[in-house]
């Protein structure tokens, strides 16, 4: 009898949870939370693929399509008609890597602008964090980055077996000037979707405003024409290139272009047609203007998660 009324006083011990505090279900630790649920999120990122792709013949393959015909018209267009005489070398692959981290995150900012929208079925339905949308948006973009790498690995490799140059063989430390520049987009990236998702819930013409300043980011960043042609003063006075370069974006892509285009050039990469004098590449201090740049955005992402966790509380009765 003592035996089963312990046993009985142990069931009703562990079934007492009056001691236990009541918390919402969707209660959760930002978006630390959200990579604790890696299960779920990896739900999330097949679901938006799967998405993007249904009812299509290719599926996936138009992810290597569009990048492959986009990459020829750079390489027609830019490389053999406009980059001869130009001074550069190989500016077909210029071109080319920095719009792999411009698309990133432009696609970034703006999927992640429109997640909770998008979701706005399955946020009514579930008890998860809601950060995960803006985070899965993200991770989506970074799928559909890697192809448009694949491709510029293959045009890499191609320009020196085709081209006059030296064969591309990557270097330790531009490959780790690649991965801080995907560093930076996904940080920066995941900061502003945080940040821009609420309040497009709040303020449903934001995304279109997003857009608006999304469509100029291509020509704020030395992607479409050099880098010395803001740093020599004579186009863009040299006041504003401290606020040019302060752009992560911009850092990103020189950062990219340190990985793939310089080790297919042969010798400097950009000379000045007339007096073959040799040009800047990138800003001086590359490397370190990365890494602070990572730490701030670090510092952003902390500001998203506030603002997001401040504000996702109307998001609900706003949907």
């Amino acid at each position: 009898m003592s035996q089963a009324a312990g046993q009985a006083d142990s069931v009703e011990v562990r079934h007492d949870l009056a001691h236990v505090p009541l918390v919402p279900p969707s209660r959760t630790s930002g978006v630390l939370e959200v990579f604790r649920r890696r299960y779920l999120l990896r739900l999330m990122v097949r679901r938006e693929i799967r998405a993007r792709y249904a009812g299509t013949a290719f599926g996936l393959a138009w992810s290597y399509i569009n990048p492959f015909t986009r990459f020829l018209t750079f390489y027609f267009v830019f490389g053999l008609l406009l980059g001869r005489g130009s001074g550069m070398q190989n500016f077909a692959i210029h071109l080319f890597a920095g719009m792999v981290l411009v698309n990133y995150f432009t696609e970034s900012v703006t999927a992640g602008t429109r997640s909770l929208l998008s979701n706005r079925g399955v946020i009514g339905k579930m008890a998860m964090p809601r950060e995960m949308f803006p985070v899965a948006s993200m991770l989506v973009s970074l799928w559909h980055a890697i192809p448009q790498l694949v491709i510029l690995v293959i045009a890499c490799v191609a320009t020196g077996w085709v081209g006059d140059g030296p064969l591309w063989v990557p270097d330790a430390v531009g490959m780790a000037a690649a991965l801080l520049g995907f560093a930076l987009i996904m940080v920066y990236g995941t900061a502003f979707g945080l940040m821009f998702s609420c309040v497009n819930v709040i303020f449903r013409d934001f995304q279109r405003i997003v857009q608006t300043f999304i469509n100029i980011i291509p020509f704020t960043v030395p992607m479409m024409y050099p880098y010395y042609l803001i740093a020599d003063g004579e186009r863009i006075p040299l006041k504003y290139h401290d606020l040019y370069v302060a752009n992560p974006v911009a850092e990103a892509v020189m950062l990219i272009q340190r990985g793939f285009w310089i080790p297919t050039c042969d010798g400097p990469c950009v000379v000045d047609p007339l007096t073959g004098a040799e040009l800047p590449e990138f800003v001086g201090d590359l490397y370190s203007r990365g890494l602070v740049m990572l730490v701030i955005g670090l510092v952003l992402l902390a500001v998203g998660q506030f603002v997001f966790s401040r504000l996702e509380k109307t998001v609900p009765e706003r949907l």
